[in-house]
């Protein structure tokens, strides 16, 4: 698909941040907006852009991601989509070896868990209009990049990353493109995450979130991307097709690092004939699926 005119466009957090983001670019591109929130005043704040900016009015959603009763409701409800990013997410930090299960539920039943429930809740609907359409999921840059203090938040974008990567395979042969974006950083509050955490998680094995200190951190967001340029850049990598959309150029050094670390672990040694056969027969079957084969397990052997 690379005409969005006309298309409705489904985004869960999309009322602020790269979300909002997001969905300008959208909007400017010609796309019916489904927006979902969780504030009020962030709500208000995107109506007020789109009328201020002559642009038709989105349709708000109040959802909480990890609520899957809801978002059955919701599908049920807005009638066709075209285009599902699940971007809602929340970026908390701390020692990962001192995490309680809290602290797991919460972030992976946000980040990856929210994923995976946009995606039970749509694609049914839109593998059935029969209509094609696309599916970004959003991550981060620590889908590939990793740190000591965000392990939790890593290990979600990684899985995020690995499933994104193989819907796609899944998806090719109904016509939805599916994309990972991974943004870099970009000026949003979503260092304010830790200072929301709901009731239920309360029991964490990090230490009480520190205002001042996360406020410090938080500057270095305002050093950030535009959230529009993000979106805009999202908005071509789905014209494109693209599997990946990186949308932030200043990871080269690390792209390398883990090129080379990747190569250098691989043992130098002669590799039985049986084994490279099971891997032919993989990446053939990736190919054919990637051009819009079913795959099947009688592929791979």
């Amino acid at each position: 698909m690379t005409d969005f005119r006309g298309k409705t466009a489904f985004i869960t957090g999309g009322v602020n941040g790269i979300g909002f983001g997001i969905a300008r670019a959208f909007a400017l591109a010609g796309m019916d907006l489904i927006l979902t929130y969780r504030k009020d005043a962030d709500r208000e704040d995107a109506a007020r852009w789109l009328a201020d900016n002559a642009l038709p009015p989105a349709r708000f959603v109040q959802l909480d991601v990890t609520d899957r009763a809801r978002f059955a409701e919701v599908a049920a409800e807005v009638g066709k989509v075209h285009v599902l990013v699940n971007n809602a997410g929340v970026s908390v930090f701390g020692p990962t070896d001192e995490a309680s299960y809290a602290d797991y539920d919460w972030i992976m039943g946000v980040n990856f868990g929210g994923v995976v429930n946009g995606l039970v809740s749509f694609l049914p609907g839109m593998k059935a209009h029969g209509e094609g359409g696309h599916v970004v999921n959003v991550a981060s840059m620590a889908a590939y990049v990793s740190g000591p203090q965000a392990g939790i938040y890593t290990a979600s974008k990684f899985a995020v990353r690995g499933l994104t990567e193989s819907l796609r395979y899944n998806l090719a042969p109904h016509g939805i493109g599916v994309s990972l974006m991974c943004p870099g950083l970009t000026r949003t509050n979503a260092w304010t995450s830790a200072l929301k955490r709901p009731e239920g998680y309360a029991d964490s094995g990090f230490a009480p979130a520190d205002a001042a200190e996360l406020e410090q951190f938080g500057t270095a967001f305002e050093l950030g991307m535009d959230p529009l340029e993000v979106g805009q850049k999202t908005l071509q990598g789905m014209i494109e097709n693209r599997g990946l959309i990186l949308t932030h150029g200043e990871f080269a050094e690390d792209f390398e690092e883990i090129y080379r670390t990747s190569l250098d672990a691989l043992p130098k040694e002669d590799i039985p004939e049986g084994r490279l056969h099971i891997e032919r027969l993989r990446r053939a079957a990736n190919k054919a699926a990637a051009e819009g084969q079913q795959i099947a397990l009688s592929d791979l052997t």
